[in-house]
């Protein structure tokens, strides 16, 4: 009898889980399956990919949303960050990297905003020297300290009281994806804003 009780009381706990899966993850997911990428949204390159695991891996997504709130949830519009995103936005995203915090401002249109390797890379490094106040921490572990630049090294333009002595700052391998990355986000292409087409195509 007890084992009875027991097993049924796993059933019920089984099923629950199930029901939850369904209606948070099993459900939605079947909704958007169908939604098609718009014309101009464009898959990550290799290196985009790249960078964006160092966006993920440095916790980028903790202060900064990719998120652009319709009219009526916040000053989004009034700040000039773009038309309101829609889920064919993130076609391409796998995990997608919405966000809940806005520590920093959103990051979904950052290509729009600030179209600079040589800010982006400035602001890796060192974000008070372009933007005095910021929260943001640095990343110089993202670039190396050399006394001379090879042909293709990407050499970082800093204040004199910043630069090291004698010697340059060039941006590594992983500053230079993660600023691809940044330079990708750009969802300012048209959208309808209705009900998403899902007859074309993948």
């Amino acid at each position: 009898m007890m084992f009875i009780r027991s097993f049924v009381f796993f059933l019920g706990i089984l099923a629950t889980l199930l029901l939850g899966w369904a209606a948070l993850v099993g459900v939605p997911d079947a909704m958007i399956s169908e939604v098609q990428p718009p014309e101009g949204l464009s898959r990550y390159t290799a290196e985009e990919l790249f960078g964006r695991s160092i966006y993920i891996r440095e916790g980028c997504t903790y202060c900064h949303s990719q998120q652009t709130r319709p009219e009526g949830f916040g000053s989004d519009q009034a700040r000039f960050w773009g038309r309101p995103s829609v889920p064919a936005d993130y076609v391409f995203d796998k995990p997608h990297l919405l966000g809940t915090m806005r520590t920093g401002p959103d990051l979904l249109n950052i290509a729009v905003r600030q179209p600079s390797a040589d800010w982006h890379l400035v602001h890796l490094y060192n974000p008070r020297i372009v933007v005095p106040g910021s929260l943001m921490p640095p990343f110089p572990f993202l670039f190396e300290e050399k006394l001379s630049a090879g042909p293709n090294e990407r050499v970082l333009v800093l204040p004199d009281s910043i630069a090291p002595k004698g010697k340059v700052i060039v941006a590594g391998r992983e500053a230079r994806a993660l600023t691809a990355y940044l330079l990708s986000l750009d969802r300012t292409y048209p959208v309808a804003q209705g009900k998403p087409d899902t007859t074309k195509s993948r």
